[in-house]
């Protein structure tokens, strides 16, 4: 009798165990749905974040450049904690810009901005048509003649920033585009890039170590977009 009742307690204590074992898989497995679950819900709201931007992006490039404005980089492309945009009107076939951040390949362009959002508000803080300007004035170096056409070359540099190359095309027609023929060996080009002290984009002199202050103007070059 006595063996009889201590196979039943062994019996009692296996199920019991087993019964234990079972929770703790089934647990283990809900959280390990639910973790699965929440992993595709935030990529999709990261996702869904990110074409939110990008749509933003376009939305505001169009209104600064018109239709066919193409943005070539977004996001903090200044690195002073600000969203920026680098769209340009190419003259050439479009080509898919390096999201990388390295070199680019130089494009032809017939105008070109930055766009910055502060406080809920873009606005152009770079404008490059005829001259190249800031809500300053005209780009010092840039004022020599009005251009019909730019060789434009960019990097992005995690430090420094996003930097611009500008060229003054002679006759920036269809032949010379194809051809990637410019006027660089003619021209002077000028370099661009974000100056933290005066928080704006400015021109460099020749030996790349000075910004250049503006040439004031009774022209006022920034817009605000809605």
């Amino acid at each position: 009798m006595r063996g009889l009742t201590i196979t039943m307690m062994k019996i009692r204590r296996l199920r019991t165990t087993v019964a234990l074992s079972a929770w703790i898989l089934a647990l283990s497995l809900a959280g390990c749905q639910t973790a699965q679950q929440q992993v595709p819900a935030e990529v999709k709201a990261a996702e869904e974040r990110a074409d939110a931007q990008d749509n933003e992006a376009r939305g505001v490039a169009e209104a600064s450049l018109g239709k066919d404005a193409e943005v070539l980089a977004h996001g903090d492309l200044a690195q002073n904690g600000l969203e920026q945009v680098l769209a340009v009107n190419r003259f050439a076939t479009k080509a898919a810009p390096n999201a990388s951040g390295a070199n680019t390949p130089p494009i032809f362009v017939t105008r070109a901005a930055v766009l910055e959002k502060n406080d809920g508000k873009w606005s152009q803080v770079l404008l490059c048509d005829e001259h190249l300007k800031n809500p300053y004035g005209y780009l010092r170096g840039s004022l020599a003649a009005r251009v019909n056409g730019w060789r434009l070359e960019y990097t992005q540099d995690a430090k420094d920033g996003l930097e611009m190359k500008f060229t003054p095309m002679e006759k920036p027609d269809a032949v010379h585009v194809n051809a990637d023929q410019s006027s660089e060996q003619k021209s002077p080009a000028f370099d661009v890039r974000w100056n933290p002290s005066a928080k704006r984009y400015q021109s460099f002199d020749d030996s790349h170590e000075r910004y250049l202050s503006e040439v004031p103007t009774l022209e006022t070059p920034q817009s605000i977009l809605k």
